[in-house]
């Protein structure tokens, strides 16, 4: 079973197409999935009962240090220090960081919207997850924090000029991508559409981004990687007393 750790939810205009975790678990089936909205107080399972965890993006900031994301945090940690195969998308991605010693914040850049191309490192090359990526591929994002500071070991595995830490990974099973593999064009158009006001007030074009939206098969293909890893894992998990 895996796990969907939910910490927020879409735009209200968008929800007629649904919410983070019904992309994600489009993403992902047929593997059973289960979600648990942490920002509702919900109490997560054990690790050790799960085969892995998806967090999902948000609206909130992690540099906020709401209540319920410091409890996750300190879930994640667990999770992530007893093997737990763990994927954070965006907020997930900042929230793993934070939760393993790194730090997020705003970017210094500003916002960061649209499809955009990530490029791997080579540190990503013989990656469980990135490593059959090319060198360079679209992704779709929509962000104003970042990853600031990694956490102590983390690998850097793949950036951008916007965004030096677009993924990472920490131990043998823990990623964090800061783009969006659950998303499709038409959540993204959606995204920039609704966004337009801030955009033009930050000094962006709303209009060109829009256009560039495409497609992004190679960003998309993690969550059904991931999928296939969490299964496929032979060794036990013994999470941290």
């Amino acid at each position: 079973m895996l796990l969907i750790l939910k910490t927020g939810s879409t735009l209200p205009p968008l929800r007629h197409q649904g919410d983070f975790e019904d992309w994600i678990e489009a993403g992902v089936r047929p593997t059973p999935v289960t979600t648990k909205d942490v920002t509702r107080g919900t109490t997560l399972p054990d690790p050790s009962a799960l085969a892995g965890v998806i967090v999902t993006g948000s609206p909130a900031m992690v540099s906020h240090r709401e209540p319920w994301s410091e409890d996750a945090a300190v879930w994640l940690s667990r999770a992530a220090n007893g093997g737990l195969p763990i994927l954070g998308i965006c907020y997930g991605h900042q929230l793993l960081a934070h939760a393993l010693g790194g730090s997020a914040g705003p970017n210094p850049r500003g916002r960061e919207i649209g499809t955009v191309t990530v490029k791997t490192r080579p540190e990503a090359a013989h990656d469980p997850l990135l490593g059959a990526l090319p060198g360079s591929f679209p992704a779709h994002v929509t962000h104003e924090e970042s990853v600031l500071e990694l956490p102590a070991g983390a690998i850097r595995l793949a950036e951008n000029a916007h965004d030096a830490h677009q993924a990472f990974r920490w131990g043998k099973h823990a990623w964090g991508v800061q783009f969006h593999p659950e998303f499709d064009a038409t959540i993204t158009r959606s995204y920039i559409f609704h966004r337009r006001h801030d955009l033009r007030r930050e000094g962006l074009h709303p209009r060109g981004i829009y256009r560039q939206v495409q497609e992004t098969p190679y960003a998309t293909s993690l969550l059904e990687r991931f999928t296939t890893y969490c299964m496929n894992l032979e060794h036990p998990r013994v999470p941290p007393r």
